[in-house]
């Protein structure tokens, strides 16, 4: 990993601590054996706590866990929302995903619920143990807690608005303890929870921005921000208060940029946001962290099925490629449009670093590290460490420019920060006096959807808005009724939850009723 090195889970660590075999001395079974790790053991000098909490981090990787046959758990966020459909489509969940057919059986959302769920075990370890080591320095104690209550946070925030009411765990389990098999909490109360714990993770001595990847106040306060413009809208619905909220937590991230602009900005060109030397830097605010001594990148499903087009030669499974539709929705001229210089390519180098060939149709450049793979006359290194992000600052800018329409329509930086979007696809926005509220919110939300595709947020966007861009009509339909152009399906009300996993629901009987239509 780049910075930090976050091997092994934690938890791993315990694994061996109650697997002593039986001997022929039981004085010696009576006797502790000081080399077996216990979380009562463990947890002695701060280099634990670091360790515990990097094993917190390490499990947000969940999302590059296999999917089955060509696919990955991130998949999950992609399938649904229709801008994306499958060039081979031999994975049966996937293709369900596609179709919206999908149930608690389905694999890569099981592996999504059981990846937050560890992420919030281990978060609760950390919370539950490091304020007990002693001797260590307040300043870092309160930083490491900080740091695990912000990982606690962005992994409730991502259950609540995939699953709705969900267990809320907040001590260590074992299968002793009295809430082993919980209930699920009401979503107010999960989002409770969240702000809670944003706002400890906010005061905590952060830095604006760090480039070994940890948690920073940049990343806390745009989180907080997400938050409250999705606590605006559907389904807690509580409007104007949480876009006042939104708008000041993301004004506060844009001041700071203004302040700071060779520190947090905008990169200048597309490229940057697919150049592993840029990860965690400038417009990357919070990533997965990948490095291929511990992980390689997961998003390779997005090459072209069997095209030559980086240096393992003819491969890829094209899995998750570009509708016709949403890529030729963008505007005219949109530079993000253009081959190799924006989100997608259409031609590409034989072998990653040979002849330029025709792909035939578009595919997704965002997340293709050419590092990695190879470019024109330069062959690549086979190692691809490029992080996934989570959250960039272009993100920011819209968020504001949203909720602060919202409130009162577009003012000034609002307007500046829609603009600043367009002004790096090379389009023209027209005068802030030509648009009303109702044509600036339209505005912002298409940037969303055109800036922000297949970063596993534009599905949250259709939940939060219950509604969803028509790339046919260049509006926006309700969300119930609108028909996936990848699929040709209709979504329904049941869509704006995921079913809870069978498995859990098989294991925790509590863990019930299950989400309507499933």
């Amino acid at each position: 990993m780049k910075n930090i090195r976050f091997y092994k889970a934690f938890s791993l660590l315990f694994a061996g601590a109650f697997m002593t075999g039986i001997v022929g001395c039981s004085d010696f079974l009576e006797e502790q054996d000081p080399s077996n790790l216990t979380p009562e053991s463990y947890y002695t000098i701060p280099d634990h706590a670091e360790a515990a909490l990097a094993a917190v981090y390490a499990d947000t990787r969940f999302i590059g866990n296999d999917g089955g046959i060509f696919s990955s758990t991130w998949q999950f966020l992609e399938a649904p929302t229709g801008t994306s459909t499958t060039e081979t489509a031999q994975n049966s969940d996937l293709n369900n995903l596609y179709g919206l057919i999908y149930d608690g059986r389905t694999q890569h959302l099981i592996n999504y619920w059981n990846g937050l769920y560890r992420v919030i075990a281990n978060a609760n370890l950390v919370l539950d143990k490091v304020p007990g080591i002693t001797p260590m320095d307040e300043n870092q104690k309160k930083k490491v807690l900080g740091e695990a209550r912000f990982l606690r946070a962005w992994a409730y925030f991502y259950l609540v608005r995939l699953w709705g009411d969900v267990p809320l765990i907040t001590l260590p389990q074992t299968a002793a303890s009295e809430d082993f098999k919980p209930a699920p909490a009401s979503k107010e109360t999960v989002y409770d929870l969240i702000v809670e714990d944003l706002k400890t993770a906010e005061a905590a001595g952060f830095p604006w921005m760090d480039v070994s990847g940890r948690a920073t106040l940049a990343a806390t306060k745009t989180l907080m921000a997400q938050v409250y413009l999705t606590m605006a809208g559907f389904p807690l619905s509580k409007g104007t208060s949480h876009y006042q909220l939104a708008a000041e937590k993301s004004g506060e991230v844009i001041a700071y940029s203004k302040a700071n602009p060779l520190s947090l900005n905008l990169f200048p060109d597309y490229a940057n946001l697919h150049d592993e030397k840029l990860d965690n830097r400038v417009e990357h605010i919070f990533m997965l962290q990948y490095n291929v001594v511990v992980a390689g990148n997961p998003m390779g499903n997005m090459f072209p099925n069997f095209k030559p087009v980086t240096f393992a030669g003819p491969s890829g499974t094209g899995s998750t490629v570009p509708t016709q539709s949403f890529y030729k929705s963008y505007e005219a001229g949109d530079l993000r449009t253009v081959d190799q210089k924006g989100f997608f390519y259409t031609t590409y180098f034989t072998n990653g670093s040979g002849a330029r060939f025709d792909l035939g149709a578009p595919y997704i450049f965002k997340h293709f590290n050419q590092t990695a793979n190879g470019s024109e006359g330069v062959p690549g290194t086979r190692n691809n460490n490029l992080n996934v992000p989570l959250i960039r600052f272009a993100e920011v800018l819209l968020i504001y420019a949203e909720a602060q329409n919202e409130l009162s329509g577009p003012n000034d930086l609002a307007y500046e920060s829609m603009k600043r979007i367009r002004d790096r696809a090379k389009l023209t926005t027209p005068a802030m006096g030509t648009y009303t509220k109702d044509t600036f919110r339209d505005a912002v939300l298409r940037e969303r959807w055109h800036e922000l595709c297949y970063e596993q947020i534009t599905w949250f966007d259709m939940l939060r808005l219950r509604k969803v861009y028509n790339e046919l009509t260049n509006g926006f339909d309700e969300f119930v009724g609108h028909i996936n152009q990848s699929s040709k399906q209709a979504l329904q009300a049941k869509h704006l939850l995921m079913p809870y996993p069978l498995p859990e629901m098989q294991n925790n009987p509590n863990l019930q009723p299950q989400n309507p239509g499933y």
